[in-house]
Protein backbone atom coordinates (compact mmCIF):
# COMPACT_ATOMS: atom_id res chain seq x y z
CA UNK A 1 0.00 0.00 0.00
CA UNK A 2 2.89 2.57 0.92
CA UNK A 3 4.93 3.35 -2.02
CA UNK A 4 7.30 6.55 -2.43
CA UNK A 5 8.55 7.75 -5.58
CA UNK A 6 11.27 10.62 -5.91
CA UNK A 7 9.68 12.82 -8.82
CA UNK A 8 12.91 15.27 -8.93
CA UNK A 9 16.47 16.22 -7.10
CA UNK A 10 17.61 20.43 -7.71
CA UNK A 11 20.37 20.57 -9.37
CA UNK A 12 21.37 23.88 -7.92
CA UNK A 13 21.11 22.17 -4.07
CA UNK A 14 20.05 18.28 -3.95
CA UNK A 15 16.43 19.30 -2.89
CA UNK A 16 14.28 16.28 -3.23
CA UNK A 17 10.92 16.50 -4.68
CA UNK A 18 8.87 13.08 -4.36
CA UNK A 19 5.43 11.41 -3.49
CA UNK A 20 4.28 8.55 -1.56
CA UNK A 21 0.98 6.87 -1.33
CA UNK A 22 -0.78 5.73 1.81
CA UNK A 23 -4.60 4.01 2.65
CA UNK A 24 -6.17 7.05 3.16
CA UNK A 25 -4.22 9.30 -0.28
CA UNK A 26 -1.06 10.39 -1.64
CA UNK A 27 1.51 12.80 0.16
CA UNK A 28 3.66 14.89 -2.05
CA UNK A 29 6.98 16.04 -0.61
CA UNK A 30 8.66 18.00 0.88
CA UNK A 31 5.60 18.20 3.68
CA UNK A 32 4.87 19.85 6.60
CA UNK A 33 3.07 17.81 8.83
CA UNK A 34 0.61 19.44 11.82
CA UNK A 35 0.70 18.17 15.25
CA UNK A 36 -2.32 16.70 16.65
CA UNK A 37 -1.61 15.74 19.84
CA UNK A 38 -4.65 14.41 21.68
CA UNK A 39 -5.78 13.90 17.90
CA UNK A 40 -6.58 17.42 17.33
CA UNK A 41 -4.92 20.35 16.90
CA UNK A 42 -4.94 22.63 19.68
CA UNK A 43 -7.87 25.08 18.79
CA UNK A 44 -7.87 24.34 15.51
CA UNK A 45 -11.10 22.09 14.27
CA UNK A 46 -9.59 20.17 10.98
CA UNK A 47 -12.86 20.37 9.26
CA UNK A 48 -13.08 22.42 7.63
CA UNK A 49 -9.42 24.48 7.92
CA UNK A 50 -6.95 21.36 7.77
CA UNK A 51 -9.04 20.40 4.46
CA UNK A 52 -9.53 23.95 3.46
CA UNK A 53 -5.84 24.63 3.34
CA UNK A 54 -5.03 21.12 1.62
CA UNK A 55 -2.89 20.29 4.61
CA UNK A 56 -2.11 16.58 3.14
CA UNK A 57 -1.22 14.66 6.34
CA UNK A 58 -1.26 15.56 10.01
CA UNK A 59 0.48 13.67 13.40
CA UNK A 60 -1.08 11.87 16.58
CA UNK A 61 0.80 11.43 19.44
CA UNK A 62 1.14 7.97 20.48
CA UNK A 63 2.15 8.31 23.61
CA UNK A 64 -0.79 10.89 24.80
CA UNK A 65 -3.36 8.59 23.03
CA UNK A 66 -1.84 5.89 25.28
CA UNK A 67 -2.48 7.28 28.47
CA UNK A 68 -5.69 8.94 27.36
CA UNK A 69 -8.59 7.99 25.96
CA UNK A 70 -6.33 4.35 25.56
CA UNK A 71 -6.13 2.94 22.24
CA UNK A 72 -8.33 0.12 22.90
CA UNK A 73 -11.17 2.91 23.12
CA UNK A 74 -9.76 4.19 19.71
CA UNK A 75 -9.41 0.80 17.96
CA UNK A 76 -13.09 0.41 19.15
CA UNK A 77 -14.12 3.37 17.02
CA UNK A 78 -12.54 1.87 14.14
CA UNK A 79 -9.34 3.70 14.55
CA UNK A 80 -8.05 7.46 14.43
CA UNK A 81 -9.28 8.26 11.62
CA UNK A 82 -12.49 7.12 12.11
CA UNK A 83 -12.15 8.73 15.71
CA UNK A 84 -11.23 12.06 14.91
CA UNK A 85 -13.04 11.76 11.27
CA UNK A 86 -9.94 12.87 9.32
CA UNK A 87 -10.36 11.05 5.91
CA UNK A 88 -6.48 12.02 4.68
CA UNK A 89 -3.42 10.44 5.90
CA UNK A 90 -1.92 10.29 9.03
CA UNK A 91 1.30 9.82 11.07
CA UNK A 92 2.01 8.40 14.85
CA UNK A 93 5.38 8.44 16.38
CA UNK A 94 5.85 5.89 19.04
CA UNK A 95 5.50 8.17 22.16
CA UNK A 96 9.43 7.48 22.64
CA UNK A 97 10.38 11.48 22.81
CA UNK A 98 7.42 11.74 24.90
CA UNK A 99 7.99 8.91 27.70
CA UNK A 100 12.05 10.48 27.64
CA UNK A 101 10.94 13.88 27.99
CA UNK A 102 7.64 14.18 29.92
CA UNK A 103 7.23 11.16 32.39
CA UNK A 104 9.20 10.41 35.15
CA UNK A 105 11.39 7.41 34.37
CA UNK A 106 11.96 4.99 37.00
CA UNK A 107 14.02 2.65 34.95
CA UNK A 108 15.24 1.92 30.99
CA UNK A 109 16.44 -1.80 29.82
CA UNK A 110 16.75 -3.76 26.64
CA UNK A 111 13.58 -4.85 27.77
CA UNK A 112 11.80 -1.85 27.59
CA UNK A 113 10.70 1.60 29.65
CA UNK A 114 9.23 1.99 32.94
CA UNK A 115 7.77 4.88 34.05
CA UNK A 116 5.21 7.07 36.03
CA UNK A 117 2.47 9.02 33.93
CA UNK A 118 2.46 12.82 34.55
CA UNK A 119 -1.21 12.69 34.10
CA UNK A 120 -2.49 10.68 37.11
CA UNK A 121 0.27 8.75 38.71
CA UNK A 122 -0.14 5.50 37.22
CA UNK A 123 2.94 3.34 36.36
CA UNK A 124 3.46 1.74 32.61
CA UNK A 125 5.87 -0.02 31.32
CA UNK A 126 6.42 0.37 26.99
CA UNK A 127 8.50 -2.33 25.16
CA UNK A 128 9.17 -2.30 21.71
CA UNK A 129 6.42 -4.86 21.31
CA UNK A 130 4.13 -2.70 23.79
CA UNK A 131 4.56 0.42 21.20
CA UNK A 132 3.70 -1.78 18.13
CA UNK A 133 1.01 -3.13 19.95
CA UNK A 134 -0.51 0.81 20.79
CA UNK A 135 0.00 2.08 17.30
CA UNK A 136 -1.52 -0.96 15.30
CA UNK A 137 -4.45 0.15 17.57
CA UNK A 138 -4.62 3.24 16.80
CA UNK A 139 -4.38 2.87 12.83
CA UNK A 140 -2.21 5.91 11.07
CA UNK A 141 -1.24 4.94 7.83
CA UNK A 142 3.09 5.73 8.93
CA UNK A 143 3.69 4.56 12.45
CA UNK A 144 7.34 5.65 14.01
CA UNK A 145 9.85 2.31 15.38
CA UNK A 146 10.29 2.88 19.41
CA UNK A 147 13.69 4.10 19.95
CA UNK A 148 15.80 5.66 22.67
CA UNK A 149 16.27 9.58 22.72
CA UNK A 150 18.80 11.48 24.72
CA UNK A 151 19.05 15.16 25.51
CA UNK A 152 21.95 17.12 23.12
CA UNK A 153 24.27 16.73 25.69
CA UNK A 154 24.25 13.60 26.33
CA UNK A 155 28.07 11.95 26.35
CA UNK A 156 29.72 9.76 23.91
CA UNK A 157 29.51 6.57 25.64
CA UNK A 158 26.00 6.90 26.49
CA UNK A 159 24.77 7.89 22.81
CA UNK A 160 26.88 4.66 22.08
CA UNK A 161 25.14 2.51 24.08
CA UNK A 162 21.66 4.24 22.72
CA UNK A 163 21.51 3.52 19.88
CA UNK A 164 23.01 -0.15 20.00
CA UNK A 165 19.48 -0.45 22.24
CA UNK A 166 17.55 1.84 19.31
CA UNK A 167 18.90 -0.99 16.47
CA UNK A 168 17.79 -3.96 18.82
CA UNK A 169 14.35 -2.15 19.68
CA UNK A 170 13.91 -1.74 15.92
CA UNK A 171 14.43 -5.27 15.19
CA UNK A 172 11.99 -5.85 17.44
CA UNK A 173 9.63 -3.16 15.88
CA UNK A 174 10.00 -4.96 12.65
CA UNK A 175 8.87 -8.07 14.18
CA UNK A 176 6.18 -7.25 16.21
CA UNK A 177 4.33 -4.68 13.36
CA UNK A 178 0.96 -6.88 12.82
CA UNK A 179 -0.63 -4.69 10.60
CA UNK A 180 2.24 -4.34 7.50
CA UNK A 181 -0.19 -4.29 5.03
CA UNK A 182 -2.13 -0.98 5.64
CA UNK A 183 0.25 0.36 7.80
CA UNK A 184 3.85 1.71 7.03
CA UNK A 185 6.69 1.37 10.08
CA UNK A 186 9.44 3.69 9.55
CA UNK A 187 12.94 3.80 11.59
CA UNK A 188 14.64 5.76 13.27
CA UNK A 189 18.31 7.20 12.93
CA UNK A 190 19.76 8.46 16.41
CA UNK A 191 23.54 9.37 17.55
CA UNK A 192 23.24 12.58 19.33
CA UNK A 193 25.97 15.08 18.27
CA UNK A 194 28.27 12.55 17.11
CA UNK A 195 29.13 12.12 13.26
CA UNK A 196 30.82 8.18 13.26
CA UNK A 197 27.66 7.46 16.09
CA UNK A 198 25.45 8.79 13.22
CA UNK A 199 26.70 6.64 10.54
CA UNK A 200 26.79 3.76 12.58
CA UNK A 201 23.12 4.59 13.60
CA UNK A 202 22.08 5.12 10.12
CA UNK A 203 24.12 1.60 8.51
CA UNK A 204 22.59 -0.21 11.04
CA UNK A 205 18.64 1.30 10.86
CA UNK A 206 18.63 1.18 6.82
CA UNK A 207 20.06 -2.47 7.00
CA UNK A 208 16.48 -3.27 8.28
CA UNK A 209 14.85 -2.20 5.11
CA UNK A 210 11.85 -0.07 6.37
CA UNK A 211 9.97 1.77 4.20
CA UNK A 212 11.27 5.05 5.26
CA UNK A 213 13.32 6.89 7.54
CA UNK A 214 13.49 9.49 10.37
CA UNK A 215 16.17 11.40 11.95
CA UNK A 216 15.52 11.50 15.65
CA UNK A 217 17.15 13.14 18.15
CA UNK A 218 17.15 16.44 17.11
CA UNK A 219 15.64 19.73 18.17
CA UNK A 220 16.64 18.52 21.84
CA UNK A 221 18.26 21.17 23.11
CA UNK A 222 21.36 21.67 20.65
CA UNK A 223 21.74 24.88 18.71
CA UNK A 224 20.90 25.33 15.04
CA UNK A 225 24.08 25.60 13.58
CA UNK A 226 24.25 21.72 15.95
CA UNK A 227 21.31 20.66 14.36
CA UNK A 228 22.26 21.64 10.40
CA UNK A 229 26.00 20.09 10.76
CA UNK A 230 24.18 16.62 12.20
CA UNK A 231 21.71 17.31 9.14
CA UNK A 232 25.02 17.35 6.59
CA UNK A 233 26.79 14.35 7.82
CA UNK A 234 23.30 11.99 8.03
CA UNK A 235 20.81 13.01 5.43
CA UNK A 236 22.52 11.61 2.53
CA UNK A 237 23.45 8.53 4.75
CA UNK A 238 19.46 7.20 3.76
CA UNK A 239 18.20 5.65 1.12
CA UNK A 240 17.17 8.12 -1.86
CA UNK A 241 14.13 5.82 -2.81
CA UNK A 242 12.07 6.33 0.66
CA UNK A 243 11.26 9.25 2.29
CA UNK A 244 13.29 11.10 5.12
CA UNK A 245 11.28 12.54 8.08
CA UNK A 246 13.30 15.36 10.44
CA UNK A 247 11.31 15.04 13.58
CA UNK A 248 10.39 17.78 15.74
CA UNK A 249 11.57 20.72 13.44
CA UNK A 250 9.36 23.75 12.52
CA UNK A 251 10.44 27.24 12.27
CA UNK A 252 10.55 28.32 8.31
CA UNK A 253 14.11 28.83 8.15
CA UNK A 254 15.24 25.52 9.61
CA UNK A 255 12.35 23.78 7.28
CA UNK A 256 14.05 25.97 3.75
CA UNK A 257 17.60 25.23 5.25
CA UNK A 258 16.68 20.88 5.91
CA UNK A 259 14.74 20.62 2.72
CA UNK A 260 18.20 21.42 0.94
CA UNK A 261 19.55 18.54 2.79
CA UNK A 262 17.38 16.22 1.31
CA UNK A 263 15.12 16.25 3.80
CA UNK A 264 11.06 15.19 2.62
CA UNK A 265 8.83 15.07 5.75
CA UNK A 266 8.42 17.20 9.08
CA UNK A 267 6.36 18.02 11.97
CA UNK A 268 6.20 20.46 15.08
CA UNK A 269 3.89 22.09 17.63
CA UNK A 270 5.21 25.80 17.06
CA UNK A 271 2.62 27.27 15.00
CA UNK A 272 -0.13 26.40 17.39
CA UNK A 273 1.89 26.73 20.28
CA UNK A 274 3.36 30.24 19.02
CA UNK A 275 -0.33 30.80 17.73
CA UNK A 276 -1.99 30.65 21.00
CA UNK A 277 0.30 32.95 22.56
CA UNK A 278 -0.37 36.28 19.82
CA UNK A 279 2.56 35.36 17.30
CA UNK A 280 1.56 35.00 13.94
CA UNK A 281 4.39 33.22 11.35
CA UNK A 282 6.35 35.35 8.58
CA UNK A 283 9.15 33.78 6.85
CA UNK A 284 11.83 36.20 8.94
CA UNK A 285 9.75 37.93 11.36
CA UNK A 286 6.73 37.40 13.65
CA UNK A 287 3.70 39.61 14.03
CA UNK A 288 3.30 40.26 18.09
CA UNK A 289 -0.49 40.91 18.74
CA UNK A 290 -0.35 42.05 21.78
CA UNK A 291 2.47 45.05 20.72
CA UNK A 292 0.58 48.87 20.98
CA UNK A 293 1.28 49.45 17.27
CA UNK A 294 -1.60 46.69 16.67
CA UNK A 295 -4.34 48.39 18.49
CA UNK A 296 -5.21 50.63 15.27
CA UNK A 297 -3.92 48.30 12.07
CA UNK A 298 -6.79 47.14 10.15
CA UNK A 299 -4.92 45.46 8.18
CA UNK A 300 -4.26 41.71 7.40
CA UNK A 301 -1.57 39.86 9.67
CA UNK A 302 0.51 39.25 6.47
CA UNK A 303 -0.53 41.02 3.04
CA UNK A 304 -0.97 38.99 0.05
CA UNK A 305 -1.58 35.48 2.69
CA UNK A 306 -4.54 33.63 1.07
CA UNK A 307 -4.92 31.81 4.43
CA UNK A 308 -8.39 32.54 5.98
CA UNK A 309 -7.68 34.23 9.15
CA UNK A 310 -5.54 36.86 6.91
CA UNK A 311 -8.53 37.13 4.34
CA UNK A 312 -11.21 37.47 6.80
CA UNK A 313 -9.60 39.79 9.78
CA UNK A 314 -7.51 42.15 11.00
CA UNK A 315 -4.87 42.70 13.12
CA UNK A 316 -6.49 45.01 15.22
CA UNK A 317 -9.63 43.08 15.55
CA UNK A 318 -7.49 39.90 16.61
CA UNK A 319 -5.56 41.86 19.16
CA UNK A 320 -8.65 42.85 20.51
CA UNK A 321 -9.34 39.47 21.24
CA UNK A 322 -6.60 38.43 23.06
CA UNK A 323 -7.10 41.44 25.18
CA UNK A 324 -10.27 40.37 25.84
CA UNK A 325 -8.99 36.63 26.84
CA UNK A 326 -11.32 35.31 23.81
CA UNK A 327 -10.54 31.72 22.55
CA UNK A 328 -11.06 32.66 18.98
CA UNK A 329 -7.73 34.94 18.92
CA UNK A 330 -5.38 32.23 19.47
CA UNK A 331 -7.41 29.69 16.77
CA UNK A 332 -7.70 32.49 14.56
CA UNK A 333 -3.43 32.93 14.34
CA UNK A 334 -2.76 29.47 14.45
CA UNK A 335 -4.85 28.78 11.34
CA UNK A 336 -2.37 31.43 9.61
CA UNK A 337 0.61 29.45 11.20
CA UNK A 338 -0.55 25.73 9.95
CA UNK A 339 -1.67 27.51 6.65
CA UNK A 340 2.25 29.42 6.36
CA UNK A 341 4.26 26.51 6.85
CA UNK A 342 1.69 24.14 4.51
CA UNK A 343 2.19 26.68 1.67
CA UNK A 344 6.04 27.06 2.16
CA UNK A 345 6.58 23.56 1.19
CA UNK A 346 4.13 23.84 -1.48
CA UNK A 347 6.08 27.02 -2.65
CA UNK A 348 9.58 24.41 -1.74
CA UNK A 349 8.35 21.73 -4.07
CA UNK A 350 7.55 23.66 -7.25
CA UNK A 351 10.63 25.14 -6.73
CA UNK A 352 12.64 22.10 -6.29
CA UNK A 353 10.12 20.91 -9.79
CA UNK A 354 11.26 23.72 -11.71
CA UNK A 355 14.83 23.47 -10.63
CA UNK A 356 15.20 26.19 -9.24
CA UNK A 357 15.49 25.86 -5.24
CA UNK A 358 18.71 27.91 -4.80
CA UNK A 359 17.36 30.70 -6.66
CA UNK A 360 14.21 30.46 -4.08
CA UNK A 361 16.13 29.88 -0.84
CA UNK A 362 17.79 33.00 -1.66
CA UNK A 363 14.64 35.09 -2.45
CA UNK A 364 13.66 34.07 0.71
CA UNK A 365 17.13 35.23 2.37
CA UNK A 366 17.78 32.08 3.28
CA UNK A 367 22.12 31.54 2.97
CA UNK A 368 22.83 28.02 1.07
CA UNK A 369 26.08 25.95 -0.29
CA UNK A 370 25.30 25.33 -3.81
CA UNK A 371 25.85 21.44 -4.95
CA UNK A 372 29.09 20.40 -5.80
CA UNK A 373 28.54 17.22 -4.99
CA UNK A 374 26.27 15.13 -7.69
CA UNK A 375 25.61 12.43 -4.83
CA UNK A 376 24.94 15.12 -2.30
CA UNK A 377 20.98 15.57 -1.26
CA UNK A 378 20.47 12.57 -3.37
Amino acid sequence: MFKYTLEAVCPQTGARAGRFSTPHGHVETPVFMPVGTQATLKSVPHRPFLLEMETQIILANAYHMFLRPGTELVKKAGGLHKFMNWPRPMLTDSGGFQVFSLASLLKVTDEGVKFQSPRDGAYHFISPERAMQIENDLGADIMMAFDECLPADADYARTAKSIKRTFQWAERCQAAHARKDDQALFGIVQGGMFKDLREQSAAEITSLDFPGYAIGGLSVGETMDQMHEVLSWTAHLLPANKPRYLMGVGTPIDLLKSVATGIDMFDCVIPTRVGRHGQAMGLNDRVILNNAKNREDFGPLFDHCKCHTCQNYTRAYIRHLFKAGEQLAGTLVSIHNIYFLVDLMRQARKAILDGRYGDFLTECGVAYQPLTDSVAGV
